[in-house]
């Protein structure tokens, strides 16, 4: 419990009662930045361990409320944390993509990429998340939510780096959106008897297992776009560095 003798915005002392809170305790208002507070406060705060433990709960199939519970933090304050490291993540997903032209004639780039909805708000409104995947490193190079129209395979075409637009034969289903997207004769358009989408398409369960948001059923769905792109993106982002950190553990 902390004692309030000052305001806590501006340090001034000069303060007067200004009712109760819906709570019932007693307000104050300060006569300098006419700042409300209370005369006592609970010590709420958030050691760096806690926060550690919220980042990974994040990437976990538990609601919000949940890790409230958890955790032992507030929801506003739960909400502050999710869109300051949603915010954080880099565009470039943490892929480590091979930079020198030997890397491309030691090992031939071969992609796959899939589509795969989930809703916003109401299931009415209905979100597309594309992506694309190195078939060999398993990481997701690219990725853009949106319709599951051409112009969402054309955006999320323009998200791949360099060196797989030039170089990698990409592998996808049967879609017609795909059509015309990547160069003609490095795009394959295969069935699932082919086997060539195979871990695009496990990954889009482990999307599902991983991120509450995305369960068709679920009372954790997004209300806000943003917060569901950020989810998607925070998730793949700690993904791609676990597959780097496998690839370059010595065998």
């Amino acid at each position: 419990m902390v004692i309030r003798d000052a305001c806590p915005a501006c340090g001034s002392n000069r303060d007067k009662k200004n009712g109760h809170t819906r709570h019932g305790k007693q307000n104050h208002q300060c006569k300098a930045c006419e700042r409300q507070f209370g005369a006592t406060a609970e010590d709420r705060l958030i050691s760096d361990e806690r926060r550690i433990m919220v980042e990974h709960l994040l990437r976990e199939r538990i609601s919000l409320r949940g890790i409230c519970r958890a955790v032992g933090v507030s929801l506003t304050w739960l909400l502050h944390c999710m869109v300051e490291r949603f915010a954080a993540c880099p565009a470039d997903l943490h892929v480590r993509v091979p930079h020198r032209p030997t890397d491309v004639v030691l090992r031939r780039l071969e992609a796959e990429a899939d589509e795969r909805w989930s809703f916003v708000k109401k299931k009415a409104n209905k979100q597309w998340s594309w992506r694309a995947m190195d078939a060999t490193t398993r990481q997701i190079i690219a990725l853009h939510v949106g319709d599951r129209s051409r112009d969402s395979a054309k955006a999320l075409w323009a998200n791949i780096p360099a060196v797989y637009r030039e170089q990698a034969t990409f592998h996808t289903d049967q879609y017609d959106a795909y059509t015309g997207v990547s160069p003609a004769e490095r795009h394959k358009a295969i069935t699932k008897h082919a086997r060539k989408t195979n871990h695009i398409e496990r990954f889009n369960h482990t999307l599902r297992q991983r991120v509450s948001r995305l369960v068709r059923e679920t009372l954790s769905f997004s209300k806000k776009l943003a917060h569901h792109i950020g989810a998607i993106k925070y998730f793949i982002c700690h993904y791609n560095l676990t597959r780097a950190t496998a690839a370059a553990l010595p065998v």
